[in-house]
């Protein structure tokens, strides 16, 4: 650009230093999607974050830094859990607390329930009155931050994630070797019994 230097017209040049940018992908950039809180307007969970966010800080234990992150998760990825499951996991560890960050429910295929203690965020009623009259306990979590401040001792459970209806309609549904469930209007003799169902139309499964 120009510029005067005692009545003279000259040219300087200018050094802009530009910093290079970067090729994003599709989507734009990677953002962290982390909850850093509960998304929930229930009070008592939002309690138990405030909780476990200060023994998280104030203890080196990783296993309250967990229980924060599942606190703060949505419903779907907090899954139920049938007491089946609860016992199967437990077993030969009866002494442990097992620790569901969720709810636990009844099973009327589990005969024998033993006696043990189990830490949820919520027990449907006959699955807290087995636990009861086996002997064992059902405890919330602000109990267990006074019995285990660190997780000493507790066995951290998760219910499957993907066993919601939903999930099996994920994929293409239709297609050779597919399992994945089609969703259709009705069933009966004239749904679903073209394509893909007999020899005489297209392919069959």
């Amino acid at each position: 650009y120009q510029r005067r230097v005692h009545g003279e017209s000259s040219l300087v040049e200018a050094a802009y230093y530009i910093t290079m940018g970067i090729d994003l992908i599709a989507g734009g950039r990677k953002k962290n999607t982390n909850r850093k809180d509960a998304e929930t307007d229930n009070v008592y969970i939002r309690l138990l974050v405030k909780l476990y966010r200060f023994l998280s800080r104030r203890t080196d234990s990783t296993f309250n830094k967990i229980v924060l992150k599942r606190l703060m998760m949505s419903r779907v990825n907090r899954p139920p859990l049938s007491l089946t499951r609860v016992v199967r996991y437990a077993k030969g560890q009866d002494d442990k607390l097992c620790v569901v960050v969720g709810t636990v429910t009844d099973d009327a295929r589990l005969f024998e329930m033993p006696k043990l203690s189990v830490v949820a965020l919520r027990f449907t009623a006959t699955a807290r009155a087995r636990i009861l009259k086996a002997g064992g306990e059902a405890l919330t979590f602000d109990q267990l931050a006074l019995r285990a401040p660190t997780g000493a001792n507790t066995l951290l459970l998760r219910g499957p994630k993907n066993t919601r209806t939903a999930v099996k309609h994920f994929g293409a549904a239709g297609v050779p070797n597919s399992t994945t469930r089609p969703r259709i209007l009705s069933t009966g003799r004239k749904f679903e019994r073209a394509r893909g169902r007999r020899n005489g139309n297209g392919y069959r499964n």
